[in-house]
């Protein structure tokens, strides 16, 4: 009698070229996708994290607690002159709570050299009590784990102005990846969708068997949130993604520009209370947010000269989604706009949100909690699938 032979069915086309695509890429940028994504793991409760490590800096004594605060410019001169450091205060964060202090911040970027370390010239922290003057924690960011973590994410610790490049071609890669791993892992059939969904080792008991599983199944799981983390991260680097963004969300190709409102108190001498004028004026009209942040030395983020001051409103603690941005005469301290964020456009709200969703604090502490399992995952990923390749790389030269 003959034995009938039992044909394995011949996979697609698209399941041959999503192999190779697979393998090629993640041999290929595998090492910086492990980085990336442990890094970017790390970071995700860093705000957590650091209300713990500096709460005696953050809460205020409740003895030291008094119906006013203290002048902003005073406090300014008061950390300026007691930290004497090369470079000016770039701003200020006050809360809305009134038992948590003021954070001053001194940053400052150069222009010279190739890393993170040489391109900030200084980053430093400082946490004040607006009541009595009292410096009550000095930080030196530069050096603290989660800037240096961030900017291990973002740039692999090169310059910030071409760094993110080096890392976004991995990213695309690595969505191409993610894609091609979903294709692979689709089954053909009923019978084999049972193991795919979840771990079945009854009957395994090599360890390249359960390796397989979990670059497979835990891959599965983490794709589609990878996919999110990775397409909201190349919108960061990218500009012609955030275009796609900005047109499907809004129809046009690029957000709405910023008016530049000229001061109409330019030639009025100027007050020396505009600060505090801006403070009381942003504590009236924005009760129920968490905190606001202004620039002390005049300058934007690119450090070209600003023409008034810009406050901008976080509406909720850790979240920069809900913001809103008042505008102040720099000589009068005259509220000379508000936007709030109801009035932004679908766009605008989305270039807002998309770092929220990137770290997962969009969705809260459970969004957060996700974020992280899915980013241990992904950081899995490259050394479970180097081992597959690896184990079937030495299963082939033995039969040679």
């Amino acid at each position: 009698m003959h034995k009938k032979h039992h044909h394995k069915k011949k996979p697609s086309a698209s399941k041959k070229w999503s192999a190779k695509l697979h393998l090629w890429f993640g041999l290929s940028v595998g090492l910086i996708v492990f980085i990336v994504s442990l890094s970017g793991t790390l970071y995700v409760f860093k705000d957590e994290i650091q209300n713990v490590l500096r709460k005696d800096a953050i809460e205020l004594r409740k003895e030291t607690i008094k119906n006013q605060p203290l002048s902003v410019e005073l406090l300014r001169e008061k950390v300026t002159l007691e930290l004497n450091e090369k470079y000016p205060i770039s701003s200020v964060e006050i809360p809305l709570d009134k038992t948590k202090s003021y954070g001053f911040l001194y940053y400052k970027k150069g222009k010279k050299g190739w890393n993170y370390f040489q391109d900030v010239l200084i980053n430093k922290q400082v946490y004040v009590n607006q009541y009595t003057g009292e410096i009550l924690g000095v930080y030196n960011e530069k050096y603290d784990i989660f800037p240096i973590l961030k900017s291990l994410h973002w740039s692999l610790l090169l310059k910030s102005e071409w760094g993110p490049y080096v890392v976004g071609i991995p990213v695309v890669l690595f969505i191409i990846m993610l894609i091609t791993g979903i294709i692979l892992w689709w089954p053909q059939n009923k019978k084999a969708r049972k193991g795919r969904f979840w771990f079945n080792w009854k009957n395994v008991k090599t360890w390249k068997r359960k390796n397989y599983d979990l670059h497979n199944v835990l891959g599965f799981y983490a794709s589609f949130i990878a996919l999110l983390m990775s397409i909201t991260g190349i919108y960061f680097t990218y500009p012609y993604v955030k275009n796609v963004f900005n047109f499907a969300l809004s129809g046009s190709m690029t957000l709405p520009k910023e008016k530049e409102i000229r001061s109409p108190d330019s030639l009025a001498a100027k007050n020396n209370s505009v600060f505090d004028l801006a403070v009381q004026e942003t504590r009236r009209l924005y009760t129920s947010s968490s905190s606001f942040r202004f620039p002390l030395n005049g300058k934007n983020k690119k450090g070209k000269d600003l023409k008034n001051i810009p406050v901008t409103i976080y509406q909720k603690d850790g979240r920069f989604s809900e913001r809103n941005v008042l505008i102040f005469d720099k000589y009068s301290g005259k509220l000379l706009a508000n936007r709030p964020h109801q009035k932004l456009s679908t766009a605008e709200k989305y270039s807002n949100a998309n770092y929220d969703i990137h770290t997962g604090s969009y969705f809260g502490l459970f969004g957060k909690i996700i974020w992280f399992i899915a980013g241990l995952i992904c950081t899995s990923l490259p050394v479970t699938g180097f081992l597959v390749w690896w184990g079937k790389r030495k299963k082939q030269g033995k039969k040679i």
